[in-house]
């Protein structure tokens, strides 16, 4: 009876530290995403709080609607409106449980250390809220032929607004005609230039001119809490 005692407590503490290290090796939530599908009106995103109405639809079709999402966009203008400063201070995970950064520093490279460490924003991490690739460099090895990775941010590389007149933000997103948007390219990759948040403007702000050269409207989104 005190051999069954023993082995029992055993037993007992193994799967307690099993259950233990399962927990620890839980997958983070979801903490970050690139819009899956657009809103399909060029950089007509019926503002701000259209554009996070969609993070927080898309986020609730896969289960993370328990968190407050906002969009990675600046407006212009009178009470302008830093991208970085609407995402929280982090740290945020992809839809695979990778991490994209541990802080604003981290995203942003804020220092020069920072720069050349790099944050985890990238093809293979930066994903879909459903885990799915955006088709950018590496979409012709997936069998993709239409790049998409321009996406929208309106900001500076430092994830700030660009100064009122050139428009970088379609009408701060409500838009779908003439002016343009700051896209980056999630998979930093470029002729010239290879940032995450700023890379080029798009050619107008119809859905044609947001899809020409390689994008289709999507954006980036951040839980902040």
């Amino acid at each position: 009876m005190k051999k069954n005692k023993i082995i029992i407590a055993a037993l007992a503490c193994i799967m307690a530290s099993s259950a233990s290290l399962a927990q620890d090796d839980e997958q983070p939530a979801m903490s970050f995403f690139i819009t899956g599908v657009g809103l399909g009106d060029g950089g007509n995103l019926g503002g701000l709080a259209g554009a996070d109405a969609h993070c927080q639809v898309l986020a609730t079709s896969v289960g993370r609607g328990d968190s407050t999402w906002r969009a990675y966009l600046s407006t212009q203008g009178r009470n302008a409106v830093d991208a970085r400063d609407r995402i929280g201070s982090g740290p945020w995970y992809g839809s695979t449980g990778d991490l994209i950064a541990r802080d604003q520093d981290h995203l942003h490279g804020d220092s020069l250390d920072q720069a050349r460490l790099g944050s985890g924003l990238h093809p293979f991490h930066a994903r879909t809220e459903r885990g799915d690739l955006v088709p950018g460099i590496i979409a012709r090895e997936y069998g993709i032929d239409v790049s998409k990775h321009d996406i929208l941010t309106g900001s500076t590389p430092d994830g700030r607004a660009y100064p009122a007149g050139d428009d970088q933000s379609c009408s701060n997103w409500t838009s779908n005609e003439e002016g343009s948007a700051r896209v980056g390219h999630h998979d930093r990759h470029g002729r010239f230039d290879n940032s995450w948040n700023s890379t080029h403007g798009t050619r107008s702000c119809t859905q044609e001119g947001v899809e020409a050269g390689g994008g289709a409207g999507y954006f980036y989104c951040f839980a902040i809490d």
